[in-house]
Parts: structure tokens; sequence; C-alpha cells
């Protein structure tokens, strides 16, 4: 029976490790290589030809969703690999996945979920190989994963509330207590009245799940809730400075220009 060859994309080194180490017990298993982030494994897949990957969701610059979209161009043989999440984020497991024999793996899992989602892939593995060797047709595991991704990419609903973790605290934000929404590094910081806090999370995977009608992206690190907006001004350069009610000053930058409509009738 031929290796499973496997590739881990986290941008957490240390979750990079604590997978690298369940699976050195593996003989059946050939870790052929580890990527940071999104760019880096679709570059690794080309050369390396995963059968399993091992994907984190939240990762900067292409997250695990944009990775998943690009890899049929990415992989000209057309068979793609399957996938297992290994995430910290709750909000895009499906029923589907346990049921489809792909999986969610849930920061911070133990050995025993680890081997239980490998077992699964291990057997979805073998029979792409099987169906392939068959019928001379591409494997269609991948495809139907992808075909479920598309969905939970979008949700029936925006956003209505956060889950927020503080000093070993856990409690839920209202969306509509934001006042605004800045980049932080692979971090996104929520601002509600006094308090700031710290979500992994990309700017773009917030802003698709807070709600159009509600929120407003005005420059690539910034989103602001169009409710709290107060006062808009010309600024150097084609910018705008916005105003909240609380005093803050952010930028419409020229690039958001064109939201710049849209703010001004939803106000």
């Amino acid at each position: 029976m031929s290796t499973i060859k496997t590739l881990i994309v986290d941008d957490e080194p240390l979750s990079r490790e604590r997978i690298r180490t369940l699976l050195a017990p593996q003989t059946d298993v050939e870790i052929v290589g580890e990527c940071g982030d999104g760019r880096q494994a679709l570059a690794a897949m080309q050369s390396v030809r995963p059968d399993l990957l091992f994907l984190d969701v939240q990762m900067p610059d292409l997250d695990g969703f944009g990775l998943l979209e690009a890899m049929p161009a990415a992989n000209d043989s057309g068979r793609l690999p399957v996938v297992v999440f290994v995430t910290a984020y709750d909000q895009y497991a499906l029923r589907a996945f346990e049921v489809n024999a792909l999986d969610y793996l849930l920061k911070p899992f133990d050995e025993e979920r680890f081997l239980q989602a490998l077992e699964r892939a291990r057997k979805q593995v073998h029979l792409a190989g099987i169906e392939e060797a068959g019928n001379g047709e591409s494997a269609t595991p991948g495809r139907r994963f992808l075909s479920i991704v598309r969905d939970v990419q979008t949700p029936a609903k925006p956003l209505e509330r956060l889950v927020v973790r503080s000093g070993g605290r856990v409690f839920f934000l209202r969306t509509e207590e934001i006042d605004w929404v800045e980049a932080a590094s692979n971090y996104v910081r929520i601002h509600a009245g006094a308090d700031s806090h710290l979500l992994r999370e990309t700017m773009n995977g917030i802003e698709t799940r807070l709600d159009p009608e509600k929120f407003l992206r005005i420059h690539r690190s910034t989103i602001v809730n169009i409710e709290r907006v107060a006062e808009l001004q010309p600024w150097f350069h084609g910018d705008y400075a916005v105003t909240l009610r609380n005093g803050t000053r952010l930028t419409l930058s020229r690039g958001h220009r064109d939201k710049l409509q849209q703010l001004l009738f939803r106000v």
C-alpha cells in the first residue's frame, strides 16, 4: 500500500508541530511539507501533489477557503486532496463534515479525536484511489467537499453576536454593540463602547459575516458600524475623515470612495 502524502497548512508553528507529532507513528503517512499560509500551500501543492491536507481556516493573505477555491487550478492532475480542517473556530462546522467522511478538528483536540479524523481521511484517500484506478476519472470526494465549503461560506443570515474570549472568560458580544473594527496583524480588534476585544479573524472574514446593511468597509484595515457615524469631512488626496459619535476619528480611503454614496444614503 502506497503512503499517504500529507501537507500541513497552519500559520501557528505549535499547531503544525502538534499535527506532525501525532502523525509521526503512522507508517502509512508521509509528511511532504508544512506551510504557514495559503499562498505557500498553493505553491507547494503544485510540486508535492498531496493526498491529504490538514488545513487551518483563518490564515493571513489567503485563508483556508481561498486555498480550496484555488486548488483545482493549482492541481492540473484533476485530483484534489482529502481535506481535514484544523481550526479554533466552530462557525463553519456542519454535520455534513461528519457524515461525508471529511472532518473538522476544533482546537484544542486530543489524540483520540485526531486519530479518528485521520482514519476517516485514510479511508477516503484509499477510496479515491480505487475510484480513479477503476474508471480513469478524477476522484470526486474533493469536489464534493468544495461544494460543501461554498455552502458553508455563505451564512443563512448575518452574524448577530460574537463569542469573545478574554482573561479566561467567554462571553457574547452582540454585533449591534460594535462601533468599529480594525485590523491587528493576524487578528481583528473589535471596539465596542469603552472596551476592545481581539479576535483571531481576518478582515475579509469578519466583513463577510457582518450585516452589510449595518457595517461598511471604509479602509483596508477598518470596518465601521454606520449607525455610529456622526460626521464626514473631505480630507487629503481624496480621502474623507469619518467621525463617530464617541469622537473616534477614522479614515475613508480613496480606494473605498465608491462606498461613500452608500454610506451617505444609509445614515
